[in-house]
């Protein structure tokens, strides 16, 4: 099964490449550094690597911590970073500048898998949430380098995916040492595509142990009284074609019956900085950039957080968030940054990424969900108007990140089996 897949990614390359170069187009970030993709560096670097794939933004939020403490236990180890986007690869470098190296992920082909092994030595492989790449797994079974799946999530949309090709994922996690998964239903999933049980461990989600440092709440205070002075402020975060409409639709509602409404708009995919821009001058709004680094005035309608790793210092900036991915078919983005922020959390109803999450803080009253547009304008408005209730959604919210922490120690403690030995 493993050769068929093989081949097909082999025939594949051309287009693999070609819809690389055409992302370029909007996104130049795309089209550099791509010999890396391919397993060619240009560069010599430290072998004995502690290896930490994250695909992008999320992912890498989620591996922070546990690198972190990684390397306040092994100090002497190296750690390379892996991603597959540019927004990833530039998050990397933004939170753990040179304290890690950083290389795109290569694509999943023997050859170039084994140049990237070859290159590195990793003495240990940490997979973050669910990628599963059968020659990667099989490069590293065959180097014995332990492999991990930590912070683990498998929905039943992937699961059932994944049944479609039970011969190829279970020859790929036969070689996995284990599966630190997020859930008890997580874990269910993962054997019933192949994973091994007594392999798989429910630890925790790592994202509960996100921390805004006091400098970066500094930052979103300032900005808030330098930038945003006597707005109140609503940040659409991590938003997605869809949602910016929604909002913008809804905007001519809120600013009646909120003056001093400002809305900030955070998209989740930098090349649509610009597209978001247009949506709102298109409705007569005025914008301002948060690359122009000036002052809304009384008129400005829209700001819009065209920076890369500046979402935490936005969310302190702001009276209230709105997470995207979840009034579109995304399945939602990582609520427990707000939360942690102090900022009351607003969602839509499609969060089947984060569904455990979403229920726990709803049932938990620390946070509002939205069955749709409809429903924002009040939602909304409710915050603003009612303090008491406000200041106890985000007393809860705080209160369910702290109680939920820990799972960063406890898989880095599984790790440190195949180092401590």
């Amino acid at each position: 099964m493993r050769f068929v897949y093989t081949l097909l990614f082999h025939l594949a390359l051309p287009m693999v490449l070609l819809r690389l170069y055409w992302r370029g187009a909007k996104a130049p970030e795309y089209r550099r550094r791509w010999r890396e993709r391919l397993g060619v560096y240009s560069f010599q670097s430290r072998q004995g690597v502690l290896w930490f794939h994250a695909v992008s933004v999320g992912e890498a939020e989620a591996a922070f911590p546990l690198i972190k403490w990684m390397q306040s236990q092994y100090p002497e180890l190296p750690v390379l970073v892996t991603t597959t986007t540019p927004t990833g690869s530039a998050r990397v470098r933004a939170v753990l500048a040179d304290r890690v190296e950083h290389v795109y992920l290569p694509y999943d082909l023997p050859l170039v898998v084994g140049r990237f092994i070859a290159h590195f030595r990793p003495r240990l492989a940490v997979i973050m949430e669910k990628e599963i790449w059968p020659n990667l797994f099989a490069a590293c079974a065959e180097a014995s380098l332990p492999l991990y799946i930590v912070n683990a999530r498998l929905s039943e949309r992937s699961a059932q995916s994944y049944q479609r090709i039970p011969a190829l994922v279970r020859q790929a996690l036969a070689g996995v040492a284990a599966i630190a998964v997020q859930t008890v239903d997580d874990r269910t999933r993962f054997i019933q595509i192949g994973a091994q049980p007594d392999r798989v461990r429910v630890l925790g989600n790592i994202k509960f142990d996100v921390t805004v440092a006091p400098e970066v709440q500094g930052r979103g205070q300032t900005l808030k009284a330098q930038a945003f002075a006597g707005r109140w402020v609503l940040v659409l975060a991590s938003s997605h074609h869809g949602e910016e409409e929604v909002f913008l639709a809804l905007y001519p509602q809120l600013k009646a019956a909120l003056p001093e409404f400002l809305l900030l708009i955070v998209p989740r995919h930098p090349e649509r900085f610009l597209t978001v821009r247009a949506l709102c001058e298109q409705r007569g709004l005025q914008v301002v950039m948060r690359s122009e680094q000036r002052a809304c005035s009384a008129q400005t309608d829209v700001y819009i957080g065209d920076s890369m790793g500046e979402l935490k210092m936005l969310y302190a900036a702001a009276d209230a968030a709105f997470v995207g991915g979840s009034l579109v078919p995304v399945g939602g983005h990582n609520v427990l940054e707000p939360a942690a922020a102090g900022v009351p959390v607003i969602f839509g109803p499609e969060m089947f990424n984060f569904q455990e999450i979403a229920e726990r803080m709803l049932a938990a009253e620390a946070a509002v969900q939205c069955a749709g547009a409809q429903a924002l304008p009040a939602a909304v408005l409710r915050l603003y108007q009612d303090i008491d209730f406000k200041n106890r959604l985000v007393g809860n919210a705080r209160q369910f990140v702290a109680d939920n922490q820990g799972a960063a120690e406890r898989t880095a403690a599984l790790l440190a089996e195949s180092l401590d030995v």
